[in-house]
């Protein structure tokens, strides 16, 4: 199956969130404010991005 991609930009810090939160941005490889990333849109990273989206900008492409 062919997965558009999906660009996300953390822009809240990570500091003082849950632990399943951090693990969320471990996941999607996010560790610096302001980093982006480019994945493939699947439901595993759209249900991250779900969980802690207060915390990101994303675009899909």
């Amino acid at each position: 199956m062919n997965h558009p991609t999906i660009k996300i930009k953390l822009i809240k810090s990570k500091y003082g969130r849950l632990p399943v939160h951090l693990e969320c941005l471990k996941g999607l490889g996010l560790k610096k404010l302001n980093q982006s990333v480019e994945l493939r849109n699947t439901p595993e990273v759209r249900g991250m991005v779900n969980k802690i989206s207060y915390m990101l900008h994303f675009e899909e492409f």
